[in-house]
Formats: C-alpha cells, sequence, structure tokens
C-alpha cells in the first residue's frame, strides 16, 4: 500500500476520535474548542506591531516558576500562589458563612413581618447597591486594621442577595400551604421546620449561589487596595507595582478558575439538597 493510499483514512480517524469525545464528554469539548481559539487569537494579537501586553507564551515563560512552584514561602508577604490564594479563600469563608447565617435569619424575619419589610427595605435597597470599593475607606476608618476591614467589606457584599432572596421566598409560600399549617395547627417551629424552610430553599440557594461569587469578588477588590496582607488581589497590586503584567494576566486566571469552582461547588450542593421537583 503506497502512501497516498494511506493519507485518506487521517481524517476518518480524526473525525471519529473527535465524535467519541463528543459523546463521552458532550459539556466538555466545546468549551475546549474555545479556549484554544482563544489562545490563538490571543497570542496572534500578541505578535501584531505596537501590542503592549504579552501573549501566552510569553506569560508561561515569564512565570513557569509560580506555576510549577505554588507552595513556596519565604515568610511575610512572599509566598506562592496557593498560599495567596488560600489567605483570601479563608477570609471568603468566613464571611460567607456570617453573611449566609444573617442573611437567612434576617430574610426570614423580613419575609414574615410585612411591616418590617416595608420598613427596611428602602435601607437595603439603598445600601445593597454600594460598590465593594466603595465600603473599604468605610471599614478601614471603623476598624483601624486591614485584615478585620477585609472580612466585612466581603460580609457587606455578600449577605444582601441572600438577605432579599430569603425574604422573597419566604413571601412566595403557596397560600395554600399555609392553609394545610392551619388545618394541621401546626406549632412555629413545625411550620418552619415543614412548610417554610422547604418551599423557601429554592430562593436561599439562588441567594447563596450569587453571594459567593460576590464574595470571591469583593475580597480581591479590598486586597488590590489594602497593603500589606497575603492574598490574591495584593499579590495582582503588587506584580503591577513592579511592572510585572505576565504575573497579573497569570493571577486573574487562577482568579478565574476558582470563582468557577465556587460557583460548580454551590451548584452541586443545591441539586443534592433541593428534591427533584424545585431544581
Amino acid at each position: 500500500m503506497t502512501l497516498a493510499q494511506k493519507r485518506p483514512a487521517n481524517p476518518r480517524f480524526n473525525n471519529g476520535f473527535i465524535s467519541r469525545l463528543q459523546k463521552q464528554f458532550p459539556d466538555l469539548v466545546p468549551p475546549i474548542i474555545a479556549i484554544i481559539i482563544f489562545l490563538i487569537l490571543w497570542q496572534l494579537f500578541a505578535w501584531t506591531p505596537g501590542a503592549t501586553l504579552p501573549g501566552p507564551i510569553q506569560v508561561i515563560q515569564d512565570t513557569w516558576i509560580l506555576i510549577f512552584w505554588p507552595f513556596y514561602d519565604r515568610g511575610g508577604i512572599d509566598k506562592g500562589l496557593f498560599w495567596q490564594i488560600l489567605a483570601s479563600l479563608q477570609r471568603v469563608a468566613i464571611s460567607y458563612t456570617l453573611a449566609a447565617v444573617v442573611g437567612i435569619g434576617l430574610g426570614i424575619l423580613i419575609g414574615v413581618n410585612k411591616t418590617m419589610s416595608k420598613a427596611l427595605d428602602p435601607i437595603f435597597q439603598l445600601l445593597r447597591t454600594v460598590p465593594p470599593l466603595a465600603w473599604v475607606p468605610i471599614s478601614l476608618a471603623a476598624l483601624r486594621q486591614n485584615e478585620p476591614a477585609a472580612l466585612f467589606v466581603i460580609f457587606i457584599t455578600a449577605i444582601w442577595p441572600i438577605l432579599i432572596n430569603t425574604a422573597v421566598g419566604v413571601t412566595q409560600i403557596p397560600q395554600d400551604y399555609n392553609n394545610v399549617a392551619k388545618v394541621l395547627q401546626l406549632s412555629r417551629k413545625e411550620y418552619f421546620i415543614n412548610i417554610l424552610i422547604p418551599a423557601a430553599l429554592p430562593y436561599i440557594f439562588t441567594g447563596l449561589r450569587i453571594a459567593i461569587g460576590l464574595a470571591w469578588l469583593a475580597i480581591i477588590a479590598a486586597e488590590i487596595v489594602m497593603s500589606g496582607i497575603v492574598g490574591i488581589g495584593f499579590f495582582i497590586w503588587d506584580a503591577y507595582q513592579n511592572n510585572n503584567v505576565s504575573e497579573v494576566i497569570l493571577a486573574l486566571v487562577y482568579i478565574g478558575i476558582v470563582g468557577l469552582l465556587l460557583d460548580k461547588a454551590m451548584a452541586w450542593l443545591q441539586n443534592k439538597i433541593l428534591p427533584a421537583e424545585q431544581k
């Protein structure tokens, strides 16, 4: 068999291989193709005359030490990306948990009390529109230290979607459910456990899922402004100050990956907890 006779088999093999991948991983192939196209376009743009941003090849060349040695720790704020991200995630975990507890609790109180809802709704609508960075100087002035100020910025950013969605979920409980509770003469505790929480749970999870993304964005913004604390946000600012654009780009990639994982984790938890009819 000649070489010319062998050539036609290659396209069929490639198409078959791609088809098998699409069947086994239907949600994986399109994003991979999109990422490859994006990287190619990015690299072509970086090669154009006058381009100021490095391409993906240059980014990898400049940051390969940070990529392959993320666990180094030279003391102080000179740490690898693993420790920078871990420090930011620890702040998010503390403040997000507190925001979830307070937000769900207040949301339930507001949802069951129309007078309280009317009184507090204008205040909540006003405060929730304040950007995270606008809270930084207020928190620094009030708390005087970077760490508690950063925690407060995350908390005040994350609480609003949780609170508002919880309150909406409580007010949207079908009247039939309330009628059944009256007929069965359920106690407040029984009504809370068997009626209110299950009915409002989809709304609560919607708020929690929105809030985790906002919390991650808030800590990055807060750390960029606050100096001298370990965190991926301050890492970006320090790299920018030293004109290490490749390190900034690498950090942005890591931030996006972590944000995606946080959202997927919350979606997985939601699917595990919510009944099938509420998904």
